[in-house]
């Protein structure tokens, strides 16, 4: 059974910076397409950044180029991060972990995370 498992999150002062991890099980990084996407309190979900491990493609919002950056995971981790860095308030959220299949025996599977809190403030 396909899981998806978030970590990191926790409360940081405005400018520091925080790391979230998505773990997964049960299936192969390379054949999906990840995002990380969040929603604050009456906000709608929102796409923080992607990427394709495949080819290493990323992408990410406007309003965190520069201070986020998303990687796979190394010597074979299963695993996709979030880098946080110069974090603001308004980045305050529930960030999820999102893997759509990209290869073409996965294409139409969709999987998500439970979510972990971010939480910035003084």
């Amino acid at each position: 059974q396909v899981q998806l498992v978030e970590s990191g999150g926790g409360w940081v002062q405005p400018g520091g910076s925080l790391r979230l991890s998505c773990t997964a099980s049960a299936l192969i990084l390379t054949n999906y397409a990840w995002r990380w996407y969040r929603q604050a309190p009456g906000r709608e979900r929102e796409v923080v950044a992607s990427i394709i491990p495949a080819g290493g493609s990323t992408n990410y919002a406007d309003f965190v180029k520069g201070r986020f950056t998303i990687s796979r995971g190394s010597n074979g981790e299963n695993t996709v991060y979030l880098q946080m860095n110069s974090l603001k308030p308004e980045d305050t959220a529930v960030y999820y972990c999102n893997a759509q299949g990209s290869a073409w025996h996965t294409f139409g599977t969709d999987y998500w995370g439970n979510g972990t809190l971010v939480t910035v403030s003084s």
